[in-house]
């Protein structure tokens, strides 16, 4: 929100009244709590009928510093509030001499300007990252009455944000304005599914604001050297965050909302659906099922979408037995094809489904201010929506949800979640403004617990459309409604690394676009894209999604990518344990892995995939890609291929190919079973030591199927010798050299040939030493 008309004017009718001055500086049992002047104290007569900013400094975590600025404190604080991590403050320091006032946590330095110029700097070390300057920090009115509470953070040369939630614009946010309100509004707008009020920078930082509400952003676009976030009412929290890497900010910024589950193994395998519109019955999915078995398609999940239930009574949760006459069998029939089984939802419930008066007469759905059940027509005809701030509604809605898990459902895909009116009354008294954005964090939590309950931990996952900060929690999030094209399959992905540097683990799209239907080369580019992704789905609105109704060329592709990604689990599941550890995303920026390459800063049409796979999916029918590849030597995973980083390259692939390459230094992982994602990773687990140069480390974790670490393997390189040590599972494995040369001799190991080693099941602590030629 703009408050200015340029640089030196105010715009009409409003007033700012910024930090120019600090009063005094007092120690809290919190930390510091500084009176800041909007007028300068020129003698007493200037402290009346004047304006004071109370600026509150703690630190719930190392590293991490909440400052809170408020106007009028009388308000009565209305829920929501983000659930947040609440530190004791031992860890933090307090220095004072008699220009100054610091607040020291972890490597993040506080300094607040006892003069009579208002400054507040953070520092890591001797580096000032940002601050607050003279005015930045400001009470806001407008010509209605109308109160707002702003701040403007220093942005440097160079230094670009990124985040934000799952943003489908630019990248680099730079420029920006975005107010974070959740909306439906596809992938090809400035509107957002999740909006998250948190950002990173390049300089290794991030700034989250605590406030559930619409937070407006102007991200150096009204004033170019700063990232100004502004809310409306009488207070506004913040906290920056120190890295100093973005991989370390995102640790820290999950530290305090919350790490992502663990989703199960089997979420990993292709997921394919009955599209939304489209006509089926038990005999269609039948028909889909074994058409993907009788062409050698691995298959693992099967998503009923919206018409699993009769139209105009969503959601009842009720089977349409006109053309699902027995779901118990059939679930049953698909369990025992080795089918995972997933139904859609959303939390709103049409006036013609039973719920609905059940709802109505025990208070479970919103209401407007006079009593009436809150109703719209925008979806199912005069529905209500479930009001999650009443335990007793989110206890009916789990209710029915524990008697489909009981039926044989194992994943819900939450829908929407996003149109959530403000003019309403909920039962807790939640302020409906601030609900709007965190509706969504109840409602997929009320979803993701009852399958934990019923299932178990590490056994929950739903696939959620809609989010907020916090909403990380409950995995697995797709990218909803995007066309079928390659600008939409392009700005999919820039929608995913901006989630993923906002501390969501997990990401998914609509293979082949959801809207209207791919030609065939688009829908084959995108399965290369979609099968390495953390989680694939195919999806569709009006049309089928199955790679026969594409051509025949479709279902080679659509089997050689499904089966490339279930023989990279042991890897690709050690990534999911860092990002539910670490809150890293399995799909990650270039930025993020290589922070010091300002060519990485920028990069949107590539991403790694874990720490050491990159991904350039292709984007043009004639096959053509651009992409870079940092410094190195680097190895094309398909092909064996072998190129020298640190520069642009342009190549034409066909459609088993893109540009996938594996990091140097690197100790890949990869599984015994190409068919399934759910299968013992250790057992039979083959390791590739890639360009792992002199003097240089590599290591790889595989996990077993609960997430477990069960086998650690390092290899130490010391001019011509690699020292590999092995503790874990005791199972058998092997270990090939790749790029290094020949193996002349092995101790402590079998050489079975001129690349290859290989070690036998029984011992659990191995050590093993090749000599290369």
């Amino acid at each position: 929100m703009k408050f200015t008309d340029g640089l030196w004017l105010v715009r009409d009718g409003i007033t700012i009244n910024g930090a120019v001055q600090n009063y005094v500086v007092e120690k809290t049992e919190e930390g510091l709590t500084a009176i800041t002047q909007t007028t300068p104290i020129t003698g007493r007569s200037a402290t009346l009928n004047s304006t004071l900013l109370t600026v509150k400094f703690h630190s719930p975590l190392p590293g991490v510093v909440g400052v809170k600025i408020i106007h009028n404190d009388g308000v009565i604080p209305r829920g929501p509030s983000f659930e947040l991590t609440e530190g004791t403050g031992d860890h933090v320091k307090i220095e004072e001499t008699e220009a100054q006032t610091v607040l020291i946590s972890g490597g993040l330095r506080v300094v607040i300007n006892k003069g009579t110029h208002w400054s507040v700097d953070f520092y890591r070390g001797d580096e000032r990252i940002t601050g607050s300057g003279y005015k930045s920090m400001a009470y806001i009115t407008d010509q209605n009455g109308n109160t707002f509470m702003r701040e403007e953070l220093d942005l440097g040369v160079g230094e670009f944000v990124y985040g934000l939630g799952e943003r489908f614009t630019a990248f680099v946010k730079n420029g920006q304005v975005v107010d974070l309100w959740n909306k439906d509004g596809g992938t090809s707008s400035e509107q957002a599914y999740k909006n998250v009020p948190f950002y990173v920078t390049s300089k290794g930082y991030g700034v989250f604001v605590n406030q559930p509400e619409l937070v407006s952003y102007e991200i150096a676009s009204e004033k170019v050297k700063k990232a100004q976030f502004s809310v409306a009412g009488e207070s506004l929290e913040y906290f920056v965050i120190e890295g100093p890497t973005i991989k370390e900010v995102i640790t820290k910024y999950t530290s305090l909302t919350g790490k992502p589950a663990l989703p199960p193994a089997w979420t990993f395998g292709l997921w394919l659906t009955t599209s939304f519109t489209t006509d089926y019955d038990e005999a269609t999915v039948n028909s889909f099922v074994e058409g993907m078995a009788e062409r050698d398609l691995p298959l693992h999940v099967f998503h009923f979408d919206c018409f699993w239930m009769r139209e105009y009574q969503w959601t009842d949760f009720q089977w349409d037995s006109r053309v699902f006459p027995d779901p118990v069998g059939m679930l049953k029939r698909l369990h025992d094809k080795g089918l995972k089984i997933c139904v859609w939802i959303n939390s709103y419930i049409g006036q013609r489904s039973p719920l609905f008066e059940e709802g109505r007469k025990n208070g479970y759905l919103l209401k407007k201010a006079n009593g009436d059940v809150y109703q719209t027509d925008l979806w199912q005809a005069g529905m209500g929506l479930v009001d999650f701030t009443n335990p007793a509604a989110c206890e009916w809605y789990a209710g029915y949800l524990r008697d489909l898990v009981d039926m044989g459902v194992d994943s819900f895909k939450t829908d929407f979640g996003e149109r959530i009116p403000t003019d309403v009354v909920y039962f807790d008294g939640s302020d409906p403004y601030k609900m709007h954005n965190y509706y969504t964090q109840l409602y997929n939590k009320v979803v993701f617990e009852v399958l934990e309950e019923k299932l178990g931990k590490n056994e929950a996952a739903v696939f959620a459309r809609s989010a907020t900060a916090g909403g990380q929690q409950f995995p697995v999030h797709w990218g909803g409604d995007c066309y079928a094209d390659y600008e939409s399959m392009a700005e999919s992905l820039r929608g995913g690394l901006s989630l993923g540097l906002s501390g969501f683990g997990f990401w998914s799209h609509d293979i082949g676009g959801f809207e209207n239907t791919a030609p065939a080369h688009v829908f084959k580019r995108w399965l290369a894209f979609g099968l390495l992704s953390s989680h694939s789905r195919l999806h569709g609105s009006t049309s089928y999604r199955v790679p026969w109704a594409y051509d025949d060329e479709a279902v080679d592709v659509t089997r050689f990518f499904t089966k490339l990604k279930c023989s990279l689990m042991p890897y690709l599941y050690d990534v999911a344990g860092q990002a539910h550890e670490q809150g890293w995303a399995s799909m990650r920026a270039m930025v993020m892995e290589f922070p010091e390459d300002p060519t990485c800063e920028v990069l949107d049409r590539q991403y790694m995939l874990g720490d050491s796979l990159l991904v350039a999916p292709i984007f043009q029918e004639n096959g053509e890609v651009k992409y870079y590849l940092p410094a190195g030597r680097w190895t094309h995973l398909l092909s064996g291929e072998t190129v020298q980083g640190g520069s642009w390259r342009k190549e034409k692939h066909d459609f088993f190919s893109l540009p996938l390459f594996v990091r140097p230094n690197t100790l890949l992982a990869v599984g015994s079973e190409d068919s399934r994602p759910d299968y013992d990773f250790a057992d039979g687990v083959k390791f590739g030591l890639y360009s792992l140069e002199d003097g240089k480390s590599a290591a790889a974790t595989v996990r077993d199927i609960h997430g477990a670490p069960e086998l650690k393997v390092e290899a130490v390189r010391s001019g011509s010798t690699v020292m590999v040590t092995a503790e874990g599972s005791g199972k058998a494995f092997t270990l090939a050299v790749k790029d290094l040369g020949a193996i002349a001799s092995v101790e402590g190991a079998e050489q079975v040939d001129e690349t290859t080693v290989s070690v036998g099941a029984g011992e659990k602590s191995v050590t093993f030493t090749i000599t290369l030629k």
